[in-house]
């Protein structure tokens, strides 16, 4: 029977729920990074010793390290580290912050571990949180982790006596140098950790990277003094030019912003293999 007066009634084309074919709508992603970054900034201040170490271990190659080279003439120090400077500690402390962000991943690696074993990675995965999101706020997370470092640091060397040059906008731009280096290797700690959940991993990993990409850098000591195959590696390290961005800033006032490039590009190439490797590896079990 035919109702031609009756409105008829028009519906939209189906669409599918996001959570429903696995790929969860772009602002929920948002709001779950949003969630799972501000547990991981609450986890580091609500943890005392992480803290502690995070402030304390740099703290201690400025004071010991540092002061390792007190007594030896200015003109030969300088003679030696290729640079005219106020003291061996201005020289180190860009050094030790860039060195610093080298064991902030290993911190964000273990949190991930620590979230498998404990079941709370896998209630996250069940839900239409993306492992692409989870590995973004752990990498995030662990970065802003190591930058408690740096006001403290800077503090400190002051304490000692190191004279700062520098305006407030290189110091701004050396501030991301060292946001990009952290995150460049969080994101490489988290991903070659992404489908462990042995609590000795980080650990391990840690040890094999952390000395040799140090001491094969600029961070210490000039690269000018290194043999053939250290300065190949530190010519390809990125922490090494992250310590000559920040030694510029602190010893004369000038800035290479190719290094802050170089940091940037760093970042993203960790970053987008990281989040690969999330994608397909990261797992509970």
């Amino acid at each position: 029977m035919s109702h031609a007066n009756e409105p008829s009634l028009v519906y939209p084309p189906a669409v599918a729920d996001a959570s429903e074919v696995g790929r969860p709508a772009p602002i929920g992603q948002v709001s779950q990074f949003s969630g799972l970054y501000y547990r991981e900034i609450l986890r580091t201040f609500r943890n005392p010793w992480v803290l502690v170490i995070t402030v304390v271990q740099p703290f201690m190659w400025l004071a010991f390290f540092g002061s390792s080279f007190a007594n030896v003439p200015l003109a030969d120090l300088e003679a030696l580290l290729h640079i005219q400077i106020q003291s061996y500690l201005q020289f180190l402390l860009p050094g030790v912050l860039s060195t610093s962000m080298l064991t902030v991943g290993m911190f964000g690696a273990m949190s991930t571990i620590q979230d498998k074993r404990f079941g709370y990675m896998k209630r996250i995965l069940l839900t239409p949180t993306s492992k692409s999101t989870v590995f973004l706020s752990k990498a995030l997370g662990s970065a802003t982790r190591g930058l408690v470092q740096v006001p403290v640091m800077i503090v400190a060397a002051l304490a000692f006596g190191v004279q700062l040059n520098g305006s407030p906008l290189l110091w701004a731009g050396w501030v991301l140098g060292l946001v990009f280096l952290a995150l460049g290797f969080s994101s490489l700690f988290l991903a070659v950790t992404a489908s462990s959940t042995d609590w000795q991993t980080p650990g391990v990993i840690s040890n094999f990277i952390t000395m040799p990409l140090m001491f094969a850098s600029g961070a210490l000591f000039p690269s000018a003094n290194f043999p053939t195959w250290m300065a190949t590696i530190s010519n390809w390290n990125p922490v090494t030019y992250s310590a000559l961005f920040g030694r510029g800033i602190v010893v004369s006032g000038t800035a290479d912003w190719l290094y802050l490039g170089y940091l940037a590009l760093f970042a993203a190439l960790m970053l987008t293999a990281g989040t690969l490797v999330a994608r397909r590896y990261l797992r509970v079990e």
